[in-house]
């Protein structure tokens, strides 16, 4: 299949935010370490570029593995985050998801992370792209249907 555009194109990612509640009820969050610039080193979230055949919800979940190891995660769509600026290499519009890890599962870094880990919420590093945005906006959401 062949494309031809007048226009530029925009890219598009989704990204997850994983909670866990740890045995201290401490709420945790799970980062990648990227191994590929940009932010080469630095934290962000699971995620990476929808395929051309597969939904939203097929990309999560294949990226989630692909990354962490992960899968079986019930997601919640957050929303999509557009700002023209968020991603240095091109406009990239992500359409971030949310859910919980339900059990002990094994970690394993893999694809585009060098490292996969959990940070509790209280403290997290500085993050990639708008990555902490999302995060915020994951737990005011998770908070509320907590609390209903």
């Amino acid at each position: 299949m062949s494309f031809t555009y007048q226009y530029p194109m925009n890219a598009v990612t989704t990204d997850a935010v994983i909670f866990d509640m740890k045995n201290d009820d401490s709420l945790s969050v799970l980062l990648i370490q990227r191994d590929n610039e940009p932010f080469r080193g630095g934290w962000a979230l699971p995620g990476g570029f929808l395929e051309i055949d597969e939904t939203l919800e097929e990309c999560v979940a294949r990226e989630i593995y692909e990354e962490t190891g992960l899968k079986g995660i019930k997601f919640y769509q957050l929303g999509a985050f557009s700002q023209p600026d968020r991603d240095p290499r091109h406009r990239t519009i992500t359409i971030a998801f949310w859910g919980f890890c339900t059990d002990d599962a094994t970690l394993e870094a893999g694809s585009d992370a060098a490292t996969v880990q959990w940070f509790e919420i209280r403290n997290l590093p500085q993050m990639a792209f708008d990555h902490e945005e999302i995060i915020k906006k994951a737990l005011v959401r998770a908070l509320e249907i907590m609390a209903a």
